[in-house]
């Protein structure tokens, strides 16, 4: 209880003083529980999220829910369609299993481009990352300014455990992603994401041909 609280104070605080706040939404079931949290104690935080245009089925519905059930504004930000179009015609639909590269091109059309967009006239941004999730996001900090963006950037799940996740949500009773009773415990575009087995990493699932190292969709690397 002393984390959920520590939470409310967390957000609370951002609000208040790196204002116009805002949270970008995956749906993840981290980002379930900053939803929650913002909505059921009314902080004053606007939510985001990105649609790729090549999400699972399973993300559009708790999407839907996920309005209906917090009666919250979301704002939807989609890639740019001639951007889109350009690497499709260019590369063909799934290009981004062939190399790092041509994977990383499609995120920063398909994400980053739009994510700066949402970003635009905000004074911070709060995410949902945690430092066990994966390699790539042991060295976070629970904050930071993003000076490829400019703006503050929270990271309040920082330290929280995948248990301590999944209490929360069964606790609240958060709708979550019926993804995750299937084997998915990391969830984005549906070609780059797939099922786990027991015992391997929980962002296994995610560009799974790739090298673990890589796994960053651009979204949170460091810009030089």
């Amino acid at each position: 209880m002393e984390k959920i609280e520590k939470l409310r104070i967390d957000l609370e605080f951002i609000a208040a003083n790196h204002a116009k706040a805002c949270f970008a939404s995956s749906f993840s079931l981290e980002d379930m529980v900053l939803t929650d949290m913002i909505a059921r104690h009314g902080i004053p935080v606007s939510v985001f999220t990105i649609d790729t245009g090549r999400l699972p089925e399973e993300t559009y519905a708790l999407m839907q829910k996920t309005k209906e059930h917090y009666r919250i504004d979301l704002s939807v930000y989609f890639p740019k369609a001639q951007a889109v179009e350009a690497y499709l015609e260019t590369h063909g639909p799934n290009a981004f299993y062939d190399s790092v590269e041509l994977r990383r091109s499609c995120c920063e059309i398909r994400k980053v481009e739009p994510l700066s967009r949402a970003l635009e006239g905000h004074g911070s941004w709060i995410t949902g990352m945690r430092r066990q999730q994966s390699q790539t996001r042991t060295g976070l900090n629970a904050s930071e300014f993003d000076s490829g963006n400019g703006l503050y950037k929270f990271n309040p799940l920082l330290e929280w455990s995948e248990a301590e996740i999944w209490n929360y949500i069964q606790l609240q009773g958060v709708p979550y992603n019926a993804l995750h009773d299937r084997g998915y415990p990391s969830i984005g575009c549906s070609p780059c994401t797939r099922a786990i087995t027991k015992g391997e990493d929980i962002r296994a699932g995610r560009w799974w041909w790739e090298d673990t190292s890589s796994k960053e969709c651009g979204l949170h690397r460091k810009k030089a």
